[in-house]
């Protein structure tokens, strides 16, 4: 599947070339627009219990289906939040945990699942019970909350990542939560209460933007409500 990541910074496209019969999976709000060779269907990944999961997770029940039935075509994806896209190349030989609103598309070889985590990950993560399982063979296109960086760690090397700043890692990359400071005053003052802590070999793909900081920046401008 030949691809671009077209205006790469806040607001970028993905510029997908499709030959006859190919098709890419996205998520349900991804489509941007397309030629008209390409026809659109809404698909579950796992069957009726694979969207079930997704609902529960927060996620649409569906993903899209973008295929070229009638021709080579062009699909441009964009996902909802301002922030970058990275391209992620799949083998089969490990799967790929990504933040529930990280996944944006990929291609027809990727099988994409709802994976709880344990009760710690999943109460002081930042990424709740529910993390996006991608696996397979493929392009996986991922999208962040403002700019990429990816931590490239080295065997036995430790490196303690923001809850919200984390994007994606290897599923064989288990992280451990952990208290940010060694006291409560500490905890209080620094505003950070658990963070996780990854331990090396491997990548860990970060966003420089914090979606709940955001939120509670922009929340002082807005006047209370007046009922």
């Amino acid at each position: 599947m030949k691809h671009k990541i077209l205006y790469p910074g806040a607001f970028p496209l993905v510029q997908l070339n499709l030959e006859q019969g190919e098709s890419v999976k996205a998520e349900s709000d991804a489509m941007v627009a397309m030629s008209s060779t390409i026809d659109v269907e809404g698909k579950m990944d796992g069957g009726l219990l694979g969207g079930l999961a997704r609902m529960v997770a927060g996620e649409s029940f569906f993903f899209q289906t973008l295929t070229a039935r009638r021709g080579a075509g062009e699909v441009l994806l964009a996902p909802a939040v301002p922030g970058d896209i990275i391209d992620v190349e799949l083998d089969g030989s490990y799967s790929l945990m990504v933040q529930k609103d990280g996944f944006l598309a990929g291609s027809a070889g990727i099988q994409v699942s709802t994976k709880m985590q344990n009760l710690s990950q999943g109460l002081f993560s930042g990424e709740g019970f529910f993390v996006v399982k991608v696996s397979g063979q493929g392009i996986v296109f991922i999208n962040t909350y403002g700019g990429i960086h990816v931590i490239n760690l080295e065997p036995g090397q430790e490196f303690v990542v923001d809850n919200s700043h984390l994007v994606a890692w290897p599923e064989y990359m288990n992280f451990s939560i952990e208290k940010a400071s060694s006291g409560w005053i500490s905890t209080f003052t620094s505003g950070e209460v658990a963070v996780c802590k990854f331990r090396g070999p491997g990548p860990v793909i970060i966003q420089t933007r914090n979606p709940r900081g955001f939120g509670n920046w922009i929340r002082q401008f807005i006047p209370p409500s007046r009922n």
